[in-house]
């Protein structure tokens, strides 16, 4: 079936494999987004009967958002700044708390063109995965540093991270 989008073939693809793999297990998620500003979400919304697996997303752009939607610290962003795991652990982990879903997923970065640091340069980008009754010790986050593919370069690879990790885990299919 062919779907009618405006969004790249392969970001449509890869959701449509996120969400008929997460029907298949019965599991619902939850998103977090801020430098993919809704792009995730976007994507999954594009697949027909998604509302059964993707029961709501937070674009949290800004620090004062992601205080406010997700409950991430200020202690957190002061310390380690938007763009860190101990953000998108917290982003991922108050998207979970906000929602009645088995796991999240949340990015953050630097899509550019400015923005960027020595530390940080444009194209680096967090993302986090939480799972609801999972250990709160085990962060399951990741640090990805692009390059300067161009803003949408960046938020279109950022994209197709975040449904990846929103793919069943080898433990999470179900035996046949």
């Amino acid at each position: 079936m062919t779907i009618d989008t405006v969004l790249p073939a392969e970001l449509v693809t890869l959701a449509r494999k996120v969400v008929d793999a997460n029907k298949a297990l019965g599991r619902k998620f939850a998103l977090a987004e801020s430098c993919t500003g809704g792009l995730v979400a976007a994507a999954i919304t594009e697949i027909p009967g998604s509302s059964e697996v993707l029961l709501g997303g937070f674009v949290t752009y800004s620090n004062e958002s992601k205080v406010d939607m997700l409950r991430v610290s200020h202690d957190v962003l002061d310390t380690f700044g938007a763009v860190s795991i101990a953000t998108a652990w917290s982003m991922a982990q108050g998207a979970l708390e906000a929602t009645d879903t088995d796991l999240a997923v949340a990015i953050t970065g630097i899509a550019g063109p400015g923005g960027g640091s020595e530390k940080k340069p444009v194209g680096t980008v967090v993302f986090a995965r939480a799972e609801r009754d999972a250990d709160p010790s085990d962060v399951v986050a990741d640090r990805k540093d692009f390059g300067d593919l161009g803003r949408g370069g960046i938020r279109l690879q950022a994209a197709l991270v975040a449904l990846e990790l929103l793919m069943p885990r080898g433990s999470d299919v179900p035996a046949p």
